[in-house]
């Protein structure tokens, strides 16, 4: 099949009419539900508040809402999201700035964030619905790029990097005027794994790659000092996130403040599971909010070592598979859509494992597949749909020999 657009700009998909379900990815996804799942009862149950049915009920819903989001972008091919990249891109702008004056009054005030609408009983985060919009309006932007400029140059690849800024900064802005530190570092995680697939020369791929670790190095070096936090602070850092940064330095230290609290009791619960855990029904350390942000500290209490373990492994074979899909194809525009995937899910992980256990600072970022909530979830399995449309449709992409430039 051949979409007239993408022709004319000298772009032809081919077909494989052998379809492909990537059953691999689908069943360590189903077995990251199960995980999940069984996480959330036992964190429920800890702390006996609300009701446990429900909030199950509920997850189940959402999980049922995302399988049926993946079948339904499995079964759309690489024309199809191109064309409704753009689509998706100006909606989660459009949801990112009418949260800004929808946001729930009460959700900002507990997490000083203005990025959640709430409906009822339900909250929904707009941000992820911007996460896959954003992948897919990049991978969009590499490719048409790539295919007008088929040899990189330094000047067409500073052309790229800037096309992709252009996508890349409103969403940055909005996240800022949202007070979602974290989520903006998602983004910059997707803006990262596209970048580093789109085929930039090294000469400048390796420079700014440096040049942004060393800023991040410079940057946690002045959160330690007062004129750096006063430089910061005028730049537009918060300080509950200056906080963040103190608890993360000193847990035990700052135990007495909500954050401190929050950190010091997941390491306690964590390291109270040792090798083996203290089983199911013995979840005793009180940590708060450990249904969503922090269940991995339930993980860690109640199968311990073992458990994080066979986590953390899953993980790995999920990443891996999606890495080995990207080899795989001759499609380069599911190459940068799924490349985008795999460095968002893998942000969320090591994020969130890492502020559990005190390696990174705290940033309200869920654990993908296991964490209470729907919003996440939605985008991760929007994510997992993407991948599986890579390999269900096998197609390749190619000049169109009839034109080669942009008119």
């Amino acid at each position: 099949m051949q979409n007239a657009d993408l022709k004319n700009r000298g772009m032809t998909f081919h077909r494989d009419d052998n379809y492909q379900i990537d059953w691999r990815i689908i069943f360590i996804v189903m077995g990251l539900m199960a995980i999940g799942f069984v996480s959330l009862f036992l964190a429920l149950r800890a702390d006996s508040s609300g009701s446990v049915t429900r909030t199950l009920a509920v997850q189940v819903l959402w999980w049922i809402f995302g399988w049926g989001l993946a079948v339904l972008l499995m079964h759309l091919d690489a024309d199809q999201l191109f064309r409704f990249a753009p689509i998706a891109y100006a909606l989660g702008i459009g949801l990112l700035i009418f949260v800004l004056f929808a946001y729930s009054r009460s959700l900002a005030a507990s997490n000083n964030a203005k990025s959640w609408l709430s409906f009822g009983g339900l909250t929904f985060q707009p941000s992820e619905v911007m996460k896959p919009s954003l992948i897919l309006m990049l991978a969009r932007c590499v490719y048409v790029h790539n295919n007008k400029y088929p040899v990189h140059t330094v000047s067409s690849d500073f052309l790229l990097i800037g096309k992709m800024l252009a996508y890349t900064l409103p969403v940055l802005v909005l996240m800022h005027l949202q007070n979602d530190f974290g989520s903006s570092l998602v983004f910059v995680a997707i803006f990262a794994g596209v970048f580093l697939v789109s085929g930039i020369l090294n000469r400048i791929l390796i420079p700014i790659t440096v040049s942004v670790a060393s800023l991040a190095a410079i940057v946690l070096l002045a959160v330690t000092t007062t004129i750096g936090r006063n430089f910061l602070a005028g730049l537009g850092f918060q300080p509950y996130q200056f906080a963040r940064i103190d608890v993360w330095l000193n847990p035990s230290g700052n135990s007495s403040t909500n954050s401190g609290y929050q950190l010091f009791q997941s390491i306690k619960a964590i390291g109270s599971g040792r090798i083996f855990g203290n089983g199911a029904g013995n979840i005793s350390v009180n940590v708060p909010v450990r249904e969503s942000d922090m269940i991995f500290s339930v993980i860690g209490e109640a199968f311990g070592f073992i458990g994080g373990f066979v986590l953390i492994a899953l993980y790995f074979f999920l990443i891996y598979s999606m890495i080995r899909r990207v080899f795989d194809t001759r499609n380069s525009f599911y190459a940068y859509v799924v490349s985008g995937v795999v460095l968002m899910i893998l942000f969320h992980v090591f994020e969130n494992i890492g502020m559990t256990i005190g390696l990174v600072p705290l940033t309200g970022i869920p654990l993908p597949f296991i964490s209470q909530g729907g919003s996440a979830l939605i985008a991760n399995m929007i994510g997992i749909g993407l991948t599986l449309s890579m390999q269900y449709h096998n197609f390749t992409s190619a000049f169109s020999k009839k034109e080669t430039s942009f008119k």
